[in-house]
């Protein structure tokens, strides 16, 4: 199958790659993009990189804070991806995967800053027990303040949370935040 150009008669920039091939290219990326964000979040985030990822694991003062960079610089390979696949004549397979790191940034977007972290507001509740699981997951992954000692290193695939509270009690809750005082003090 092929893509022409709407009413151009000629080939499109999708040329020579069927939408099947294509939408498993992108599907195939989404799901590799877990792995990638695991392995990044875990030996990058909470290693070299920790300068940026450590305002993430404090509270935060304005709306952005350092760790937000990390969402330009993973966005850099989409969009060149998604140019040289759709506008430059690059293999077209490269506007599939583009897309594909896109629509996972989309998906991290709407689970970890909508979510989970409440930067944009609504009303939305986990009812289902895969989203209070990775919700909660990540929830424990931020218990820890510190660069050390963290659980949970995915976004859309978790542990348990009863697996990360028994190794965060293993690791003798080493990092693990004080709970908050009460905002009234009973008398």
């Amino acid at each position: 199958m092929r893509c022409d150009v709407a009413g151009g008669g000629h080939d499109g920039y999708m040329a020579g790659m069927s939408w099947l091939a294509g939408s498993a290219l992108f599907l195939a990326t989404v799901a590799f993009m877990e792995g990638f964000a695991y392995v990044m979040h875990r030996w990058v985030m909470h290693g070299p990189g920790w300068f940026l990822h450590e305002s993430h694991h404090r509270a935060r003062t304005g709306r952005f804070e350092l760790n937000d960079l990390y969402g330009v610089i993973f966005a850099v390979p989409s969009i060149v991806l998604l140019l040289g696949g759709v506008q430059l004549g690059w293999w077209p397979g490269f506007a599939w995967i583009g897309a594909g790191i896109a629509a996972y940034g989309a998906i991290y977007f709407g689970f970890h800053d909508v979510i989970v972290h409440e930067r944009v507001r609504t009303r939305y509740l986990p009812k289902s027990r895969y989203m209070k699981r990775i919700v909660q997951a990540h929830r424990l992954h931020h218990a820890v303040e510190t660069k050390a000692g963290t659980v949970s290193f995915g976004f859309l695939v978790a542990p348990k949370p009863e697996v990360l509270k028994a190794e965060l009690k293993r690791r003798g809750r080493s990092g693990v935040r004080a709970p908050r005082k009460p905002m009234f003090a009973e008398d």
